[in-house]
């Protein structure tokens, strides 16, 4: 199960001599060729091999130097995790597969990158409308620890509705409401601006349930006319606009996770090739475009 992820499994998981042995599943997602989930489907559809030998099941511990295939194809190298700070515009989906065949945040940034990019892995989601940070990593692993509610990572937002915004409706938020049978936890809302005709609205969360911000202000009746999430945990916005993404670097993604330094993955330890291969794609080197700004109303 995700829950079972320690702290342990994260210093491993930046330890490119890591060789503990673990799930066929596990090892896998860690290799960001699908979920812990998908995975176990495909080791059951029999499209797993190790060491030759097909898998039928995913109650398996394999080790570093064994040889892992599916589809017929190795299994790729486990990358040193990366994360990345993407800011997600309206109209996308935070999927790699859509039913409806809408446009997708990763198709859009494989047309945009090519190869310069790795597989991607979303840290939760952002739905179709909304914008604003979302993380990226390379490693399943990674994300999942991140979307823990354990992680205890703060999400923080800018609601733009229509209407008067009252006061007690935002202390009420504060304890906790019920919505349509569903329980939601305290969250922290205050008014940033009220005009005429509408409010915008800062909002904090720590672990949100699928569209629970529109919810909730719609239970009071304020109908939710922009919404953009401006940091997960640590992480922000800060300059990113509509579009852009740029690399966390290393030594601050370590510390970010409470792991020790490691003067190797410092850009300031590595060679100008190195690092400037570390720091594309950054927001300077998008296309240029009209921006939106979005603390504007």
């Amino acid at each position: 199960m995700v829950a079972t992820l320690q702290k342990t499994d994260l210093v491993n998981l930046f330890d490119d001599t890591a060789t503990a042995p673990e799930r066929l599943a596990k090892r896998m997602a860690g290799a960001g060729l699908c979920s812990r989930r998908e995975a176990e489907t495909w080791i059951n559809a029999g499209r797993v091999k190790v060491d030759g030998q097909l898998q039928l099941t995913p109650a398996i511990t394999v080790t570093g130097d064994q040889r892992i295939e599916v589809d017929g194809k190795p299994l790729p190298m486990i990358d040193t995790p990366r994360l990345w700070r993407y800011y997600k515009p309206r109209g996308l989906v935070v999927s790699h597969k859509d039913e409806k065949e809408r446009d997708n945040i990763f198709d859009t940034l494989k047309q945009q990158y090519g190869d310069n990019l790795p597989r991607l892995i979303s840290v939760g989601r952002l739905d179709l409308d909304s914008e604003g940070l979302i993380l990226l990593t390379n490693n399943g692993l990674l994300a999942r620890y991140l979307e823990l509610p354990a992680t205890g990572w703060t999400r923080k937002y800018r609601v733009r509705v229509h209407g008067q915004v009252k006061a007690e409706h935002l202390k009420e938020l504060g304890r906790g409401i019920t919505v349509d049978g569903v329980k939601y936890r305290p969250v922290i809302a205050s008014l940033d601006r009220q005009t005429n005709s509408n409010a915008w609205v800062d909002i904090a969360l720590k672990e949100g349930k699928n569209r629970e911000i529109r919810r909730l202000m719609e239970h009071f009746g304020y109908q939710v006319s922009r919404l953009i999430r401006t940091s997960f945990g640590p992480f922000t916005l800060n300059k990113l606009e509509d579009g852009d993404i740029a690399e966390v670097r290393p030594a601050i993604l370590r510390d970010q996770l409470g792991l020790k330094p490691d003067r190797a993955s410092d850009d300031s330890a590595a060679t100008p090739q190195q690092a400037r291969k570390r720091q594309k794609p950054h927001a300077s080197h998008q296309r240029q475009k009209t921006r939106r700004n979005p603390n504007r109303t």
